[in-house]
């Protein structure tokens, strides 16, 4: 039987230092506890020098007559590329970014009633991956499974209707369009339409895939060369989709060049494969590590949707599947 997402977080629980964020706004130094040591490698001794700053990850126009081809390049190249004509409106995408920084502004003692449990998947918290580290992240986050209806309620107990109306508008058509970019990378990598076909017509088509999303803040840091925005790692599903604002933040690592920055392009939205897009390709498509570096004087906000399979077995079923991912 298949794991959902919930599942698997109810089965993990967490220790309070690893679900409630820092009050950022009483701290003028950095905490010891946020501070990470600066000559490991997720420090700026990895930073990339500028006289050596690679090409940057591709744009790709989802109108494009050959964006199958540009997609499958990129994936392979990079495991990361930028899509624009994406049909998702910059004032839906404002509007999501509007109430995350008035989700983010509430005082700490507000934003706490909203708390993620020990287990559970969804609410206010830090990163879920802060166990892994020895240290913490500067970094709070807002997840939301389906309705976001049952923590909103404890921030705004009677104004909560609009901010539930815009994240459920977002998160269909990020899960649209997560759909129409997974249909293109399967063709990219040869599977054919009629197991295309069969998987969306299943019960358990890929359509029904599981998503969340994740609203991100990033605070403004007193010592950013000595702290972490999100630590090094890679995305666990098939696809995530981010919306960053204008501000510098997300750095991918290189092999033989370092972390290199992915800079904001207007209107365009980042695509990165994860693990199990990674496994279904046959390793044709490489798992992005990447990380975030807060800023000294700018607060950054990301929205990202994460895109996976309800059940995985039922790629199994598909013939030019099982060729593509188990014919070594």
């Amino acid at each position: 039987m298949a794991t959902s997402l919930s599942q698997v977080f109810r089965d993990t629980h967490l220790q309070p230092k690893h679900i409630i964020p820092l009050d950022f706004d009483t701290v003028r130094e950095l905490p010891d506890s946020h501070a990470w040591i600066q000559t490991d490698d997720f420090s700026c001794a990895y930073q990339i020098r500028m006289n050596e700053l690679p090409t940057t990850i591709p744009v790709i126009d989802l109108q494009a007559p050959n964006v199958v081809e540009l997609m499958g390049n990129a994936c392979r190249r990079w495991g990361m590329f930028q899509v624009t004509n994406h049909d998702v409106p910059s004032s839906l995408v404002d509007e999501v970014v509007e109430h995350a920084r008035r989700l983010f502004a509430l005082p700490a003692e507000q934003k706490l009633k909203a708390l993620r449990s020990p287990s559970g998947a969804t609410g206010y918290g830090v990163a879920r991956i802060s166990p892994f580290f020895s240290k913490l992240m500067w970094h709070e986050g807002f997840t939301i499974m389906g309705s976001a209806g049952e923590h909103a309620k404890q921030l705004w107990p009677h104004h909560y209707e609009d901010f539930c109306d815009v994240m459920d508008n977002y998160q269909k058509k990020m899960k649209s369009l997560a759909y129409k970019i997974l249909l293109l990378l399967l063709k990219s990598l040869g599977v054919d339409e009629e197991d295309q076909q069969l998987l969306c017509s299943s019960s358990a088509s890929l359509y029904q895939s599981e998503s969340a999303l994740q609203l991100n803040s990033y605070p403004t840091c007193p010592n950013p060369n000595r702290a972490v925005g999100l630590a090094p790692h890679t995305d666990s599903l098939l696809l995530t989709i981010l919306h960053q604002n204008d501000i510098n933040g997300l750095q991918i690592f290189q092999e033989g060049i370092g972390w290199t920055p992915v800079p904001p392009v207007p209107g365009a939205l980042i695509v990165n494969i994860g693990d199990l897009m990674h496994i279904i390709s046959n390793a044709r498509f490489p798992t992005v590590y990447h990380r975030v570096i807060p800023n000294e004087t700018r607060h950054r906000f990301s929205i990202a949707c994460f895109y996976g399979p309800r059940l995985i077995l039922s790629l199994h079923h598909c013939p030019s599947f099982r060729s593509l991912v188990f014919d070594l």
